[in-house]
This record gives structure tokens, C-alpha cells and sequence, in this order.
């Protein structure tokens, strides 16, 4: 029994190495055969193409009024009435408040009665004047008289014919006259610092009366500016004072209105040297236009100008500012609002634009993309980005037009690896079936 069971286990040991044996045969006759190639992979590509492209920056700004004026009362007084409405637009010259002018109005019609008598003193003194001259003339032709008959009388004595004493009145008369017409035009002299004394009360008569007026006329306070006013600090029946500190009222004109902006200053340098170099120029009339966005984001529907920018730099943040003006007739921007203004900067007119998934980083973080060449071999490219601008980057650097540029597929395509490329279209991917592992079934078959 013993030798029977050996003997079966001799033979089936024999009948399986036979079948081994059978089986590494036929292994080994499939092994011989060789297994296909793995497929390409597939990538998307575009072609690098230059474009003009007009660059921008986007800034931070606030928004301030075009004008704007503090209404201060300039006479003190009681203020008898508010002659607006709070929040309402106003035009300049229009009343606003008005102080109480008793005071002031007596202190004018005084300064009117004073400027009055003067006008009467002066009156007189012209009229006194005019007697000294007729009297001066009378005088001169009794002097005239005088001297003739002085004349006369001193011959006939010297002939004998009258006595000393008619000549001795002769001259005594002749003397009076002369005597006469000095004090005369001495009067006449007199008369006329009169007037001029006159004419200058005069003259302060009337600047009192104009003082007077003005400040009369400051009792009804006005708008100096047209805009839309604010509320009022002051009520009726309340004390204001000339030149105080406090404002009666504020108006500011927000048609149109300022937006001022901050821009580092590494980033005019920049752009200076950019246009210097040629590489950025400048976009004309055009380069002036700023656009604006609001506080949520939404466009502002008007452009602007660029006005001015400031000469100093602020030495705490390294930024100054652009002053730019914006039309504002609905009254969309207030004063304080925060805002972002987009200011053109000027035009690259052989700018690269790229997708920017087409754009990788390698283990240093420097910026690389991966071409297609002839030979449909990856190269990979180290490039420099300058700005993004919307979905794809700006590149200064690293590329150049014609270059076949992957797209999508960036995973599957190794530097030296060869790879099928496809045209690009957005939304569309590359055919995923290149890429997916084949079965070992599939390979024998």
C-alpha cells in the first residue's frame, strides 16, 4: 500500500512538472512578442501673437469737493431768520441768513448826517471864498484909486497948490487900501484851507457812510459759491459774532468733483524709465482719461481727467498724489467716499499676452512656461511676467512670437518629452483618452 501511494505521488509530481514546464513554454513564447509603444501625450497650444495693449493702474482715492466755502458772519447780531432749506442746492448771491440791522442801520444814518454837514460846511467855505475874490477885486481898484489920487495930491503940493494935510490924507488912504487888500487875500487864503479841511471831512463822511453801508449790507449773509449746502449750525434767535470759528453753514460744489489718488513713487519711476526706454509710450490726448469704480465695484458711468499731480512725496507712506476731475451732475459722488481709480499709464504696442494657466512656477518661484518646437519636443522657458491684465499675464520677457505655447496639458507634457499639440479653444480640454493607461489585456491583444 505504502509503495502504491508513492508511486501515485511520483506521478503526479512528474505530471505537474510537465505542466509547469508546458506552461513557462507558452509564457515565454507570449513575452517574446513585443508590447506596443505608450500613446503621445496630447496637449493644447496657442500661438504666441504681439497686440496693442493699453496699460493702466488701479489707484486708491477718496473723493473731495470742487469747492467749497464756510459761511462765517462778518457783523455781529442777533439772527433774525434762516432763509434756505438744509440739504437744498444753492446759487451763489442767494440770501442765507439774516442778522438784525437795527444797530447797524443807525450807525449808517449816522454816518449819513455826518457826511451832510460836512457837504454844508463846505458849502460855506466855497461860498466865503467866493465873497474874498469879489472883495479882493473891489480892493484892488480902491487901491488903484488910492495910489492915483496919493500921486496927484503929493504934485499939487509940491507946487503949492494944497496944504499938507490934503496930502498927508492922500496917502493915508492909499495905505488903508493897500492895507485893505492884503487882509483881503489873506481871507482869501483862509477861504480856501477852509475848503480843502471841507472837501477832506468830506472824504471820511463818505468812507464812514460806505463803512456804514457794508457792514449794513453783511446783515443779510449770502452764498459766495453755487452747490448744495448742509445743515445749519445756528438757529434763529442765536448770538453770532464777526470773524468766529465756528461756521454758520457749509456749501460745497460737487459738479463737477475731485478725486484724489495715491501712487507710490517706485511706480513712477517705473514709468518713467519705461517710457524712456521706449518700451511703454505715451497714448496722446488719450493718456489723460481716468475711469473710476465706486465703493462696491460698480463702473462709474463718466470718465475723467488727470488734472495735476503733486511735487512733494510723502516721506511716511513714499506716495503722492493725482488730483483727477470727474463730472458729477446726478450727484453720485460725495465728499469722503472711498473709490479706485483706473489711470492710464500709456500703450505697449508689441505686448505678449498669455493665458495665465499657461503660466507655472518652478521650485525657486521664478515664473516658467513649457513650448512646443519643431521636432514636437517640451522646452520649458523661464519668462518674466510684468502685470496681469484681466486672465492672462503680460510677458516682458522669455517669449516671442510663434512660440507654441501650452496651454492645457501642462501636467502630462516633461521637458524633452514628445507631445501631440492641438489648437486651444477656452472650455475645451484635450483629448483624455491619449493619456488614460492601457489594460495588459489590451497590450497582449
Amino acid at each position: 500500500m505504502q509503495r502504491f501511494e508513492s508511486v501515485t505521488e511520483r506521478r503526479s509530481l512528474i505530471i505537474g512538472l510537465i505542466i509547469l514546464a508546458c506552461t513557462l513554454w507558452l509564457g515565454g513564447c507570449d513575452t517574446s512578442k513585443s508590447a506596443p509603444p505608450p500613446p503621445v501625450p496630447e496637449v493644447a497650444t496657442v500661438t504666441v501673437q504681439t497686440e496693442r495693449v493699453v496699460l493702466t493702474t488701479d489707484l486708491p482715492g477718496r473723493t473731495s469737493a470742487y469747492s467749497m466755502a464756510e459761511i462765517r458772519p462778518q457783523v455781529s447780531g442777533i439772527i433774525q431768520k434762516r432763509l434756505f432749506e438744509e440739504g437744498s442746492e444753492i446759487t451763489a448771491g442767494q440770501p442765507l441768513y439774516q442778522i438784525d440791522p437795527a444797530p447797524l442801520q443807525a450807525a449808517y444814518d449816522n454816518a449819513a448826517a455826518n457826511l451832510a454837514a460836512a457837504r454844508r460846511a463846505a458849502e460855506r467855505a466855497r461860498a466865503s471864498l467866493a465873497a474874498s475874490r469879489a472883495g479882493v477885486k473891489r480892493q484892488r481898484a480902491v487901491l488903484e484909486n488910492a495910489r492915483t489920487n496919493r500921486k496927484r495930491f503929493e504934485d499939487l503940493f509940491a507946487e503949492g497948490a494944497i496944504a499938507a494935510s490934503q496930502r498927508d490924507q492922500a496917502v493915508t488912504e492909499a495905505d488903508v487900501a493897500e492895507a485893505t487888500l492884503l487882509s483881503t487875500e489873506a481871507q482869501v487864503e483862509s477861504d480856501r484851507e477852509a475848503i480843502a479841511a471841507a472837501e477832506a471831512t468830506i472824504k471820511q463822511a463818505e468812507a464812514a457812510l460806505q463803512s456804514a453801508q457794508i457792514s449794513l449790507g453783511y446783515t443779510r449773509v449770502t452764498a459766495p459759491i453755487a452747490g448744495r449746502i448742509g445743515k445749519s449750525m445756528v438757529t434763529v434767535g442765536a448770538l453770532v459774532t464777526a470773524g468766529q470759528p465756528a461756521a454758520l453753514a457749509t456749501i460745497q460744489q460737487l459738479d463737477p468733483i475731485y478725486v484724489d489718488v495715491t501712487e507710490s513713487s517706485a511706480n513712477l519711476l517705473r514709468l518713467k524709465q519705461n517710457l524712456a526706454s521706449g518700451r511703454l509710450k505715451g497714448n496722446g490726448p488719450h493718456q489723460a482719461r481716468v475711469k473710476l469704480l465706486l465703493e462696491d465695484g460698480t463702473p462709474y458711468p463718466l470718465e475723467g481727467t488727470l488734472k495735476f499731480s503733486d511735487v512733494t512725496v510723502d516721506p511716511s507712506t513714499g506716495s503722492f498724489i493725482l488730483r483727477t476731475l470727474f463730472p458729477n451732475p446726478r450727484h453720485m459722488l460725495l465728499p469722503g467716499m472711498y473709490v479706485r481709480a483706473i489711470v492710464q499709464e500709456g500703450v505697449v504696442d508689441q505686448a505678449i499676452l498669455v493665458p495665465q494657466q499657461s503660466v507655472s512656477r518652478d521650485p525657486k518661484g521664478n515664473p516658467v512656461a513649457l513650448i512646443v518646437d519643431g521636432s514636437e519636443k517640451v522646452v520649458q522657458r523661464k519668462i518674466a511676467v510684468d502685470r496681469a491684465i484681466r486672465d492672462r499675464w503680460l510677458v516682458s520677457e522669455g517669449l516671442k512670437p510663434g512660440d507654441c505655447l501650452i496651454v492645457e496639458g501642462i501636467q502630462r507634457a516633461r521637458p524633452g518629452a514628445s507631445v501631440k499639440a492641438v489648437a486651444f479653444e477656452a472650455g475645451q480640454q484635450p483629448n483624455s483618452d491619449a493619456v488614460k493607461p492601457v489594460p495588459a489585456a489590451a497590450r497582449a491583444q
